[in-house]
């Protein structure tokens, strides 16, 4: 039983940020069930459903928001739970029937959460856009990359997931909070450029006291500095150092076997020429568990395995696919394993079910064709 069990969550179908908010929060113990269509949307990328995993966790409804009998089907499931979730272009669910002023008043303690790149307003509000467009305008993208090369797309880590998924779910869980004093729910208006300046603040307070270059790759912490770095070993396999504090840099100079001496492109050589001496298993044998702020830089393929991770459970196996935990961990409410990401719409009969309704009731959706059920 995690921390969220008992709180339930609607998600209407969508791609990246919204979905890995919803993933995060079933993570957690929370009951989510996705309003998946009827039939399947063509988003570029196909995968059999068990490694979608964004997904796990939550049963899915195939409802069709076309038919007035499926918006009632949503208003009802809305009106039964504490959040939902929705990352369409601004106006679309109001011109569904599904806006907040509606879902609102049908349940006044609805914490209604919106995933958006640009936010609700604002003259870009309309634009298409993905991960890599939000973070340019925020100042994140122009800082990440070597020196005098272009900037580099780091994944969709810091729009989608860091200024989106984290950002709604966190704030969601927050309005949650704050509903169970106050009885009344509200909006929750996530966008990831907000999400992803937020995410800059720390810098956005060096730059402006002096101390943050708007050169890429000049930084201590954009790679500038020959002690916060990647360096090749004598296999081409990689090793990654931060001994930003001089007690650090002691001990990586030590088991490096090599004379201190200022950042800067000579200590660069040195620290380079030291790590080609030796395959990064071996540098791994002398550095790892020291003060060096030493580690090796890992694959997805290598990533479960090491001992460390292994210890701490941090990838586990679910239906024969390694994935990465649910996160954070809890003394108390530990969450179980989340089951597996399901087909779209295979679990329709039985979320109604979870959710309240008889099978009269489902059969009487299917009839109106505000679902389709799957035969198993």
């Amino acid at each position: 039983m995690g921390p969220l069990a008992g709180i339930r969550v609607v998600e209407f179908a969508g791609i990246g940020p919204g979905p890995m908010a919803a993933m995060l929060l079933a993570d957690m113990g929370a009951t989510v069930v996705r309003l998946d269509r009827t039939a399947p949307s063509d988003l570029g990328v196909h995968k059999p459903a068990r490694f979608d995993l964004l997904m796990r966790g939550r049963r899915s409804i195939a409802i069709d928001l076309k038919q007035p009998s499926g918006i009632d089907l949503a208003l009802q499931l809305v009106a039964r739970a504490d959040a939902s979730i929705e990352g369409f272009r601004p106006g679309t669910m109001e011109r569904l029937g599904l806006g907040p002023e509606v879902a609102l008043a049908r349940n006044p303690r609805l914490v209604y959460g919106r995933m958006t790149g640009w936010g609700q307003e604002g003259p870009l509000a309309q634009a298409a856009g993905h991960d890599l467009n939000y973070i340019a305008l925020t100042g994140a993208l122009s800082a990440i990359g070597n020196a005098g090369e272009a900037p580099v797309a780091p994944l969709n880590l810091v729009g989608d997931f860091g200024g989106g998924a984290l950002y709604l779910a966190f704030g969601m869980a927050c309005a949650l909070l704050e509903a169970r004093h106050s009885g009344q729910g509200q909006v929750v208006d996530a966008a990831m450029t907000d999400g992803a300046s937020s995410l800059m603040t720390m810098f956005f307070g060096m730059h402006a006291a002096g101390l943050y270059s708007l050169d890429r790759g000049t930084n201590i912490l954009d790679g500038g500095s020959a002690i916060y770095g990647v360096y090749p070993c004598a296999d081409g396999l990689y090793v990654s150092v931060a001994a930003i504090e001089m007690k650090f840099r002691a001990d990586l100079f030590r088991l490096l076997g090599i004379e201190p001496g200022n950042d800067g492109p000579e200590l660069r050589a040195r620290i380079a020429a030291a790590f080609k001496t030796r395959t990064r298993d071996q540098w791994c044998a002398t550095l790892e568990g020291s003060d060096a702020c030493f580690a090796p830089v890992l694959t997805m393929a290598e990533a479960p395995h090491p001992p460390h991770n292994k210890l701490r459970q941090t990838f586990v196996d679910i239906d024969g696919v390694v994935q990465p935990a649910p996160a954070p961990r809890f003394g108390r409410t530990k969450p179980a394993l989340p089951r597996p990401p399901e087909t779209p719409g295979a679990g329709t009969r039985e979320a109604l079910l979870e959710w309240g309704f008889s099978d009269s009731d489902i059969d009487g959706f299917a009839a109106t064709k505000a679902i389709a059920l799957t035969t198993k």
